[in-house]
């Protein structure tokens, strides 16, 4: 008789690899870990590890996909909340997506550098691919709000929020690379507010929303990065 796979226990086993591998790159980096590393923090087999993960590589877009869910679902309340207008959604998105990552700073600069790097390109590619599905619906919800309250002059919400995506994917590529410029000494400060105030920009003229209304980065969450 074949086995039933108990659904709930296979998650929580892959869970315990995921949760082992984040402690792991925030205390010594992902570049330090190995997959023995895992093994001997979970205790499991090496059999049981691939199972679940073909490469140290899957186990990474494991940790960052579960990252972006978390990130979103820390937002959740924000964009359905009946009482905000759409621009106020919009902003606020931004906002608790980086209150998220300011309360969590350690990891993410574990990640950041991992994520720029070279060597994990094809990584960098899968987890924007896997973007789409998780913000792409919440961004046309937004838009289309906007459309609907008059604050955002568009013809396609769906299409608008695609276009949105790829200058939030542009963005993030961006303020990483100057991050990192910035610890090097090769950028300053006001290199970063430019970057965010010429994204914004973009982001206003594509909605149709008027100069200044979607002030997505404040100047506490410039401060913490780049400062």
């Amino acid at each position: 008789m074949a086995r039933t796979l108990n659904v709930e226990a296979h998650a929580d086993r892959r869970d315990a690899f995921v949760d082992a591998a984040t402690r792991l790159i925030q205390s010594k980096g992902y570049e330090q870990l190995s997959i023995q590393d895992v093994l001997a923090e979970t205790g499991a087999s090496k059999g049981a590890f691939y199972h679940y993960f073909d490469s140290k590589e899957a186990l990474l877009e494991a940790v960052i996909e579960r990252i972006v869910d978390n990130a979103l679902a820390a937002v959740g309340p924000i964009i359905v909340n009946p009482d905000r207008s759409a621009v106020e959604k919009f902003v606020g998105m931004f906002s608790g997506i980086a209150g998220w990552k300011n309360a969590r700073m350690d990891l993410m600069l574990a990640l950041l550098e991992v994520w720029m790097s070279d060597d994990n390109i094809v990584v960098r590619e899968k987890i924007r691919s896997s973007l789409t599905p998780r913000l792409g619906p919440l961004l046309t919800r937004i838009v289309s709000e906007g459309k609907a309250e008059g604050l955002f002059d568009v013809e396609d919400p769906a299409s608008t929020a695609m276009l949105i995506l790829s200058l939030i994917a542009g963005a993030n590529e961006g303020a990483s690379r100057l991050f990192i410029d910035c610890r090097a000494g090769a950028a300053t400060i006001d290199d970063a507010r430019r970057l965010i105030a010429a994204y914004q920009q973009a982001f206003e003229r594509v909605l149709g929303a008027p100069s200044g209304s979607l002030n997505y980065v404040d100047e506490q969450t410039i401060q913490i990065w780049f400062g």
